[in-house]
């Protein structure tokens, strides 16, 4: 552990130069006593750090060092381009990985280029959760799942109340949920990783399929998914402002089989959740849009319209 946070405070000062006693604390997360310990450490073990008195001192390493210890091992390369996501790399477990991968990285840089990564900071940041995701703690199956889907181990995992052995492709973040992409029986599923109960990560691994691309085969489902849920269609009669409005009513996924159907009169054939859904997507449209069927919905929404009527018949409100 010690090890570990020595070369940390090395690869700190030879990335930014210079650093306070109190900013070394903040970022190794100890005392200031033991950044004080750990640098006169350093020093009897003949690393030219040394204090730099006065205003704006601190500890700097003599010009012109460089510590060779600098190269990334295979967990520190993987976990570097997951740093844009610090939420998912905490919630994996993988934070001190990653934070070790980008320091080294950072100490790799030439002087001139030492600042890249604080004005990409600035400049950028991807906030994954969706809003109001609230401050749960992350599933209990996560950190187990994360590390058997980086060392391709097979996983005994009770899912929905019945046992199974998976192999464990991936993990998929989506707005604050995580998925897990993984292979049973020959084929590949996605399983909600808050609905997995006990899980075991098995000593035997698995063949990883090479052809298997993560992001297509989410984006494949996450489509599936979505067509999925428009049980029910419904036919308006748009006007042209009405046809350019159906890309930001319509459901997405519904959307390219709408325009298919257009006709020149504007009739088109609309999938959609639910009639209630239904409802509240029309009533966006306003004028823009006639509903031709079904006849319940229809109903709906001449009812809404003759309330709307009553409500702004007279010429002050009420």
């Amino acid at each position: 552990m010690r090890a570990a946070r020595l070369m940390s405070l090395v690869l700190l000062l030879q990335a930014r130069g210079g650093m306070t006693a109190a900013e070394l604390a903040r970022e190794l997360e100890v005392s200031e006593r033991t950044v004080h310990r750990d640098v006169l450490a350093l020093s009897e073990a003949g690393v030219p750090v040394y204090a730099d008195r006065g205003r704006g001192g601190g500890y700097r390493l003599l010009d012109g060092y460089r510590t060779r210890l600098t190269g990334l091992d295979r967990a520190e390369a993987e976990a570097l381009f997951l740093s844009g996501v610090p939420a998912a790399l905490r919630e994996m477990g993988l934070q001190d990985v990653a934070a070790a991968a980008r320091l080294k990285a950072a100490a790799a840089l030439a002087p001139a280029l030492r600042d890249a990564p604080a004005t990409a900071a600035q400049r950028f940041h991807l906030d994954a959760p969706g809003w109001f995701a609230g401050d749960d703690p992350p599933p209990a199956a996560l950190a187990p799942l994360a590390r058997a889907v980086w060392r391709d181990r097979r996983v005994s995992a009770v899912y929905k109340d019945v046992l199974r052995v998976l192999e464990p492709y991936g993990l998929v973040l989506k707005a604050g949920v995580w998925y897990l992409a993984a292979r049973h029986r020959g084929r590949f599923l996605i399983f909600r990783v808050h609905r997995f109960g006990e899980v075991s990560v098995l000593r035997e691994t698995f063949d990883r399929d090479q052809d298997f691309d993560l992001a297509a085969f989410w984006a494949g489902q996450a489509a599936l998914f979505a067509r999925s849920l428009l049980r029910e269609e419904i036919t308006l009669r748009l006007t042209g402002r009405g046809v350019r409005m159906l890309r930001h009513v319509a459901d997405p996924a519904a959307v390219e089989d709408a325009m298919a159907s257009l006709r020149e009169d504007g009739t088109v054939r609309l999938a959609v959740e639910s009639l209630p859904v239904a409802f509240s997507q029309v009533l966006r449209f306003g004028p823009e849009a006639e509903v031709l069927g079904p006849p319940e919905l229809r109903a709906m929404i001449a009812d809404a319209a003759a309330r709307m009527a009553r409500l702004y018949g007279s010429d002050r409100p009420s």
